[in-house]
């Protein structure tokens, strides 16, 4: 095989190695972003505790 042969195995190899871990970095990114929209849902849907932000208090 020659050198120009070599080298073009070894750039589509790191190019299909760099195509897989950025997939990798989208899927991770995709994931991270559901798990904080989730949150996010969760946290304006609780209702307020017991006591807390339903009425002012005039008294104070």
């Amino acid at each position: 095989m020659s050198d120009i042969a070599a080298t073009a195995v070894a750039m589509k190899q790191a190019q299909t190695v760099h195509m897989t871990q950025l997939a990798m970095v989208k899927k991770q990114h995709e994931m991270d972003m559901s798990l904080i929209s989730m949150l996010t849902e969760a946290v304006q849907s609780a209702p307020a505790p017991e006591g807390m932000g339903t009425k002012v208090d005039k008294r104070a």
